[in-house]
Order: C-alpha cells, then sequence, then structure tokens
C-alpha cells in the first residue's frame, strides 16, 4: 500500500456511531483530506472493553530514527520482532473513505467500496517515547487492486471490529484478508492528436 489514504465527512460521522461517546478531541479528528504518514490520524482502540477514539500518528519510528514504516505485511507482522508484541496486544482500526495506490505510470488510482460504506483498516499501536503511533497492516492485492499495485489494505467488515480489536485468536484468522468489492477511479488517461 503507498503512503496516503482520505477521510471524509461520512467518515467521521461513522466513527462517532462506533465510539459512541463524542468528545471535543473527536473534532479534531474530523478533518478532511488525505492523510499521509507522519500525520496525526483518528484510530478506534479498545478500552475497558468499549470502543475509543483516539488520535494517533501514522508511522512507527524507521530503524536508527530514519523515515518511519506506515505499513506491514499481514502475513509476517506476527513473525516480525519489530511488530509482533502489538499485533497481538495492541490492534487498531483506521477508518477512511477511501485509499489511494499508484498505477506504473505514477498516476494516482482511488479505491473506495463499491456499497460506498467506510473502509475499516486493520491496524496496530504502540508507544514510542510517549507518542501513540499506528501502522497498517497490508495483504496481497486482490483482484479489484492487482492491476494497479500488489498490495493493498487489510479491510475489515464493519461487524468484525469487535472482534479484531478485542479477541486475539479471532483476529488471527482475520490477519487472511477476505474479499470486499472495491471500486476504483482515477489514473490518467492520455489524450494525444496524432497531426500525420
Amino acid at each position: 500500500m503507498c503512503g496516503r489514504y482520505y477521510i471524509d465527512d461520512s467518515t467521521g460521522r461513522e466513527i462517532e456511531k462506533i465510539v459512541r461517546q463524542v468528545s471535543e478531541r473527536l473534532a479534531q479528528m474530523r478533518k478532511s483530506g488525505d492523510v499521509v504518514p507522519t500525520q496525526g490520524a483518528p484510530v478506534i482502540i479498545g478500552r475497558n472493553e468499549e470502543f475509543a477514539e483516539e488520535l494517533f500518528v501514522w508511522g512507527f519510528p524507521g530503524i536508527q530514527k530514519k523515515g518511519v514504516i506506515f505499513n506491514a505485511r499481514s502475513e509476517t507482522a506476527l513473525e516480525k520482532r519489530m511488530f509482533s508484541e502489538s499485533v497481538r496486544k495492541r490492534r487498531c482500526v483506521i477508518p477512511a473513505a477511501k485509499f489511494y495506490e499508484w498505477d506504473s505510470d505514477k498516476n494516482k488510482v482511488t479505491f473506495m467500496r463499491e456499497d460506498g460504506k467506510v473502509l475499516y483498516l486493520a491496524g496496530f499501536y504502540g508507544d514510542f517515547e510517549g507518542e501513540e503511533r499506528f501502522v497498517i497492516l497490508t495483504a496481497e492485492a486482490d483482484e479489484f487492486v492487482k492491476d494497479v499495485h500488489n498490495r493493498m489494505p487489510l479491510i475489515l467488515e464493519e461487524d468484525e471490529l469487535r472482534d479484531w480489536i478485542f479477541d486475539g485468536e479471532k483476529a488471527r484468522e482475520m490477519l487472511r484478508p477476505k474479499k470486499i468489492p472495491l471500486k476504483k477511479s482515477g489514473g490518467y488517461v492520455q489524450q494525444t492528436l496524432d497531426l500525420w
């Protein structure tokens, strides 16, 4: 997955519905626009067996604090020392309206749910020097994305959110992607005029 996804007003409303407790902090999270690594973004976590909203920074610090690691392969995240404990104990959900990939010609292609619902991206988080940060899990691209990119976010259905956040065994099973119909838009089409 390339490093960008999108949040819109319907995503913010969905966050409010799931979390059930609107706070002043939530108002900060309801911004619209692209979210890129190193920015703060809304995530849903578990606290005392309830959903809670938080504003975390996207990306774990890179090795030797160079850059950030903003995604992890769902197939191997449990095996990686950097991710293993967070995947087991600190899972989160990142709500998004859409995500982007760039094709081989570097054109931005937008993906969203075919049914128009909010995308729930599976992730995990950790504390780094007092700052909570999250990573988005990726999976092998499905039939909707593979002609543009070989990876895509691991997407959850709304009825899976509680199990993803609170049930470690069920969450482990969810590391295998399922097909959720997506539609794509964008990708620049070159228009030419032959004069000869």
